[in-house]
C-alpha cells in the first residue's frame, strides 16, 4: 500500500528495523523481568550503599537505571514499529506482531535460565548464606549505634572494608549470572565478612 507521508522503504532497511526491534524488544523484557523477578532493582537485597565511596557503590544498582534501561529500549521499539508503518499499514503491523512474538520468547527464555540458575547445584544453601550475610552487613550500615561503634565498617578507605565491598559486588554477580561459581564467591565474601569485622574491632560472637 502506498504511503501517505511520503516515507519509503528498501527491504534492507525493513530487516535492519526488524533486527533493531527484535534487539530492543529482547533487551526491554529481560529489563523488565529481572526488576519483576529480584523485586527491586538491587535484586531485592538491603541497601548496601551507607557510606561508601562513589566508585564502590556502582555494584548496587539505583532504581534509575531499571527505568532509563526501559526508557532506551521503547526508544527503540516505538520507532521499529510507527516508521515501517507510516511507509507501509502490513509492514507496520508485521513488525508489532514480530516484537510480541519476540517479547514472548525472550520472556519463555529467560524464565527458563532463571529456572536453571536456581537449581545449580547448592544454589539454595549459598543464597540463604548469602542473605544471612547481607543482613549482617546491612547492621552496620543502618543501626545508628553499630555505625558509632565501628565507622571502619563503612569506611573503604580500610583495606579490609574496600575487600569486603568487592566480595559482596561478585557474590551478586555471581548469584544473577548462570555458570558462575556461587558457592565460593559466598564463602569468600564470608571470610571478608569475617576480616572487616576483625579490622574494625568487632568481637567475635
Amino acid at each position: 500500500m502506498p504511503a501517505t507521508t511520503g516515507i519509503q522503504l528498501t527491504a534492507w532497511e525493513v530487516g535492519l528495523w526488524g533486527l533493531l526491534l527484535l534487539c530492543a524488544v529482547v533487551f526491554t523484557v529481560n529489563t523488565v523481568r529481572k526488576a519483576a523477578v529480584h523485586g527491586a532493582p538491587d535484586g531485592g537485597h538491603p541497601d548496601l550503599q551507607g557510606h561508601l565511596g562513589h566508585r564502590d557503590r556502582e555494584f548496587v544498582k539505583e532504581p534509575d537505571a531499571t527505568f532509563w534501561n526501559i526508557f532506551a529500549g521503547l526508544v527503540v521499539i516505538v520507532p521499529a514499529v510507527v516508521i515501517p508503518a507510516l511507509a507501509s499499514p502490513a509492514v507496520g503491523l508485521l513488525m508489532l506482531f514480530l516484537g510480541v512474538a519476540a517479547a514472548i520468547a525472550a520472556f519463555a527464555v529467560g524464565r527458563t535460565l532463571e529456572r536453571n540458575r536456581q537449581d545449580r547445584s547448592g544454589f539454595t544453601e549459598a543464597a540463604a548464606r548469602h542473605d544471612a550475610l547481607l543482613a549482617r552487613w546491612q547492621r552496620y550500615e543502618l543501626d545508628p549505634a553499630k555505625g558509632i561503634d565501628f565507622p571502619g565498617m563503612s569506611d573503604v578507605s580500610v583495606p579490609q572494608t574496600a575487600a569486603l565491598v568487592r566480595a559482596l559486588q561478585e557474590a551478586q554477580r555471581c548469584r544473577l549470572t548462570a555458570g558462575t561459581d556461587y558457592a565460593r564467591a559466598v564463602e569468600k565474601l564470608d571470610v571478608a565478612m569475617v576480616e572487616a569485622e576483625a579490622a574494625a574491632g568487632v568481637s567475635a560472637s
